[in-house]
């Protein structure tokens, strides 16, 4: 007998500032990334898939996002720590997922 299937890992990332899609209000939002894994046995192997997902702290509403601009939402993350936002508190590079 052979045990296997999959197990989905979250992990969070970063918490910037956007205007969600959904609410329309400027919030902060929790950038996580989920990686499936492939298990054998109850033991994860190797991932299958990964994707990126923002969640609005005010509505709790999810988005996935592309792997190119979840990276420079995360660059644009770790700038912010000294002040990196615009005057609404946006995002300076224009990454913006929700304009």
């Amino acid at each position: 007998m052979i045990i296997f299937g999959t197990k989905s890992y979250l992990y969070q990332l970063a918490i910037v500032t956007l205007v969600c899609g959904n609410c329309g209000n400027p919030a902060a939002h929790s950038l996580r990334k989920k990686v499936t894994k492939f298990s054998l046995f109850f033991v994860p192997l190797f991932p299958i898939s990964t994707s990126y997902l923002t969640q609005c702290t005010f509505c709790g509403t999810e988005h996935k996002v592309p792997k190119e601009q979840a990276e420079g939402l995360l660059a644009h993350g770790a700038g912010a720590q000294g002040g990196g936002q615009g005057a609404a508190g946006q995002p300076q590079h224009g990454n913006n997922p929700y304009a």
